[in-house]
């Protein structure tokens, strides 16, 4: 089976590209860098010829409000409509969990994103997934007044990203649901208790405050506005053995 992975040299599409590949499917790992351009459309139609299956990770440089909102807009649309031209029978697209209960401008070009998915006619599955272990930094650093760091102590259930990539290549060759599926971590615990874990874990001395008014990347977060509300497929890898792995490769 052909498989265009779109973004398939980030931190998921690599691991996604590798997999499938193992499973014998021709895998097209599509970036702009591989003359594949989801914004300009270049190299869309030669890419889709013969594809059953697209896979969209394709993530946005900026994540200002109007360029991540014009970014997710105009790539979803070139894309979905070489795959109609090319008669692709299968769109799976990598979203986050909570996108529609959290207010930044990040989340709200998601939501728009989903919406050309739903309404393109092509079958599809949207994964929705909570955020990746591999961000714990990201988000500390985005959180720091100085040896402070503010985070929410909303609930957070973080999957790694090896986890992430298992499960979008699983649902890539299962039959399109025409529904959202959410995945995420087999731990959960408040927010501010994962970042102070994992800032121990590697020796970073800053403090973690629990604050309630904390933003995540802008927007508030309430108790379960960054994990799955019902049923979710869980990834196998905890905090644990996910630090254990990242260390090792390290």
């Amino acid at each position: 089976m052909k498989i265009v992975v779109i973004g398939g040299t980030g931190l998921i599409g690599s691991k996604t590209v590798a997999t499938l590949r193992q499973g014998g499917h021709e895998v097209v790992a599509a970036s702009p860098q591989s003359g594949i351009n989801t914004i300009t459309g270049e190299g869309l139609k030669e890419a889709m010829a013969g594809a059953q299956v697209v896979v969209d990770l394709a993530n946005s440089p900026s994540f200002e409000d109007k360029a991540v909102l014009e970014f997710f807009e105009t790539s979803g649309r070139n894309l979905l409509a070489a795959e109609a031209v090319a008669g692709v029978r299968h769109h799976v697209a990598l979203s986050i969990v909570g996108i529609d209960r959290s207010d930044n401008g990040y989340f709200r070009a998601k939501v728009a994103q989903e919406k050309l998915i739903k309404t393109s006619g092509i079958p599809y599955t949207i994964i929705r997934s909570t955020q990746f272990l591999e961000f714990l930094g990201a988000i500390a650093a985005s959180s720091a007044d100085g040896n402070t760091v503010r985070i929410s102590p909303g609930l957070f259930q973080p999957i790694a990203a090896d986890d992430v990539a298992a499960i979008v290549a699983d649902v890539a060759l299962a039959p399109p649901r025409n529904a959202i599926v959410e995945i995420a971590g087999p731990e959960r615990a408040p927010f501010n208790e994962f970042v102070a874990r994992y800032l121990k874990a590697v020796g970073d001395p800053r403090e973690v405050v629990s604050d309630p008014e904390a933003r995540y990347f802008g927007g508030r977060v309430e108790e379960h506005s960054l994990v799955p509300l019902g049923e979710a497929r869980l990834g196998r890898i905890g905090f644990d053995e996910w630090l254990r792995r990242s260390q090792a490769a390290a």
